[in-house]
């Protein structure tokens, strides 16, 4: 019933296409999610119209300040608490219409919650701690659950603490037992809110190494942290302000924008697909967008004197485009076209926006006319070594 990693049985289609159950086609998915709470001083919304992908195997940091919905959007993904609207699937599971039993056995057998603050009983021994989670949802025989805990305290450097009460160990000894529980009945799904924060720089280190390990073993981590130089060795980072998830690429790329601007370029974003092989802009025509690529690749063709093609270039998601033209004014000084074998999506700024977010931040400007001289020498060497053959 509530077995969601694997896809539906007797779906040939969801098997080809891979879609889970509810067309989701990401192991994550959260659509359109509001969280308000009633308070004294009236209803408070932290998370506001929430949409967010992530797929199997991925290792994502979760940052943003305090208060803006981070452990919130946890909440909802491992099912602590409800959305107000919205929905939130994992895999082959509607967490959003489960109730309270379902929800409890669904998390035990598919979800390792890590906390900041450990959690763990501190009337029961170490190795007792890990075996908790088997007990709770009835899986394994009770000597298998005592061999599976001990492969798993191994597995953290700490079966010869086993016998220990936690209040025997270190902040970080309590961490990896805490890690060894989430692992207890082998969840696809890791998450941990803020597992380092509680801990000095060399634990933190070992800890998140630990998290690395798991994720190149094939577990989905979801990591709320403050340390930005552990979000930097993420696959991934989604970045959450005043209770809205602001574009991660547009977070990457402009590193010196402030929170609301990003926020401000976030809501004025617009989305293109466009087909295998399309242009979209070309040499000479007139600019009045900013370009950032969210998916496939695109091609960058200077045209020759003679009107044979010169291909320049190609790039990828996190990318962009269209920038030159609109800090040096003119014409496009090249042709962007969709790669002939895949469908691209853009993210577009308009030009108004793009200036006045430049306008508004000198180290971005820079960085983006950094960027600007280096492309327009790239094409002329290239004119130029087309020239001289």
């Amino acid at each position: 019933m509530f077995s969601w990693f694997k896809r539906l049985s007797g779906h040939k289609a969801t098997a080809d296409n891979g879609q889970y159950r509810y067309g989701n086609t990401h192991l994550i998915e959260l659509r359109d999610v509001v969280k308000t709470y009633e308070t004294a001083a009236g209803p408070l919304t932290v998370l506001k119209e929430i949409d967010l992908q992530i797929d199997t195997g991925e290792f994502v940091a979760i940052i943003g300040k305090s208060g803006s919905g981070k452990s919130t959007l946890l909440n909802m993904i491992t099912g602590i608490d409800r959305p107000t609207s919205g929905q939130v699937f994992i895999g082959d599971t509607a967490v959003h219409e489960l109730n309270e039993g379902q929800m409890a056995v669904w998390r035990g057998r598919n979800v390792g919650v890590v906390f900041q603050f450990f959690q763990l009983l501190p009337t029961l021994t170490v190795v007792e701690n890990v075996m908790l989670p088997m007990d709770f949802c009835d899986l394994y025989s009770n000597q298998e659950r005592y061999e599976r805990a001990m492969q798993l305290l191994t597995r953290v450097d700490l079966a010869d603490q086993a016998d220990k009460l936690p209040t025997a160990l270190s902040g970080g000894q309590q961490q990896r037992v805490a890690i060894a529980r989430a692992l207890a009945n082998d969840p696809p799904l890791i998450v941990a809110d803020e597992p380092t924060g509680n801990l000095d720089s060399h634990t933190s280190e070992a800890i998140f190494r630990l998290f690395e390990r798991l994720a190149e073993q094939g577990k989905t981590i979801l990591m709320v942290t403050h340390d930005a130089d552990l979000a930097k060795r993420v696959n991934r980072t989604v970045v959450i302000a005043d209770g809205e998830i602001i574009d991660e690429y547009l977070a990457q790329i402009f590193p010196a924008l402030t929170e609301a601007q990003l926020k401000e370029a976030t809501h004025n974003l617009e989305r293109i697909k466009i087909a295998p092989g399309a242009i979209i802009l070309s040499e000479g025509g007139a600019p009045d967008k900013f370009y950032l690529i969210t998916k496939g690749r695109v091609e960058i063709v200077l045209q020759e004197p003679s009107g044979r093609e010169l291909r320049v270039s190609q790039m990828g998601p996190g990318q962009y485009f269209g920038e030159i033209e609109l800090l040096r004014g003119g014409q496009h000084v090249a042709t962007v076209r969709a790669a002939p074998d895949t469908e691209v999506e853009v993210a577009t700024l308009d030009k108004a926006t793009f200036e006045r977010l430049l306008a508004e931040s000198a180290p971005t400007k820079a960085q983006l006319s950094r960027m600007a001289d280096e492309r327009l020498e790239e094409n002329r060497t290239s004119r130029h070594v087309v020239n001289e053959r």
